[in-house]
């Protein structure tokens, strides 16, 4: 998230109903969806200090290091520490592991230092502690098996490399990060100055669509995890969240990013939850 998101308030800060997939929804029971949302607080309390404006990285790592230490039990000081409390207060009750927590804050970390993404594999190594992170954190609360890792990661690292497409000005004028693998930029002969244009050059439209290739790779694999979850409700999730990840890869495929935000509409969104649900009736 940057702090130039549209969907953002005033101070940059982002809420659960304005994130591009869901989170929290309907489709969870309610038991659920509140130690969701203590996660999805702590998540965001720490990405707005990995995010902050005119905040040296040491800086940034300090307060997220406290972040580490409140979560093994040290006293809360500060707003997001009191968020990583709550997480602490909620892995305490459901009984998850907070290896969850602890992998995206090395992320956020990561994210501190302003690194590029040497190649693909290096990015998925990223997305392994910042998305799969979020997916394992919703199996291990839903009492699933482990069996759908495999499946749930592939689906989550699809999640946050569209969602680095999206923001590919924002990231870089904002927080001067770019996502996109170094490699695939110099061998299609494009720069990441070009990123700061308002329209794709050629070059960075086969570097995106290099991403999207990879990306669909990722949602082929994604695609057998409505059937592998046993809890009917968390299927239903996964499917829609499929569904609308899938929509989006081939609206970014039609559109330009630069240009204008890319995103699905009311109409699409409500469309992706019906095909989304029938997907996941389907497994039963």
């Amino acid at each position: 998230m940057t702090a130039t998101d549209p969907r953002a308030d005033a101070a940059g800060h982002r809420d659960a109903g304005s994130e591009n997939f869901p989170v929290a929804s309907f489709l969870l029971p309610r038991r659920i969806r509140d130690h969701v949302l203590v996660f999805y607080r702590f998540a965001r309390a720490a990405d707005d200090i990995a995010d902050a404006p005119g905040l040296p990285s040491p800086a940034k790592n300090t307060a997220l290091e406290r972040l580490l230490a409140v979560l093994a039990g040290a006293a809360p000081a500060t707003a997001p520490e009191q968020a990583a409390a709550a997480h602490r207060a909620s892995l305490r009750q459901s009984g998850v592991s907070d290896r969850h927590a602890r992998d995206l804050l090395a992320a956020f970390r990561r994210d501190a230092e302003n690194p590029r993404c040497a190649d693909w594999d290096d990015l998925m190594d990223y997305c392994r502690l910042s998305a799969a992170s979020v997916g394992r954190f919703l199996i291990e609360l839903n009492g699933e098996d482990e069996a759908a890792w495999p499946a749930a990661d592939a689906l989550c690292a699809a999640l946050q490399v569209l969602n680095h497409l999206q923001d590919l000005r924002e990231d870089l004028v904002t927080l001067d990060r770019v996502y996109l693998p170094l490699d695939w930029i110099a061998a299609e002969g494009a720069t990441i100055e070009e990123l700061r244009a308002d329209a794709l050059s050629p070059a960075m439209r086969r570097v995106l669509d290099r991403c999207l290739d990879a990306t669909d790779d990722l949602l082929a694999v994604a695609a057998a995890l409505p059937c592998r979850l046993g809890r009917s409700r968390l299927r239903y999730e996964a499917a829609v969240i499929l569904t609308v990840a899938e929509r989006l890869s081939g609206l970014l495929r039609r559109n330009d990013p630069l240009a204008g935000r890319v995103e699905l509409g009311k109409v699409q969104r409500l469309t992706a939850l019906g095909h989304g649900l029938l997907r996941a009736w389907r497994c039963a």
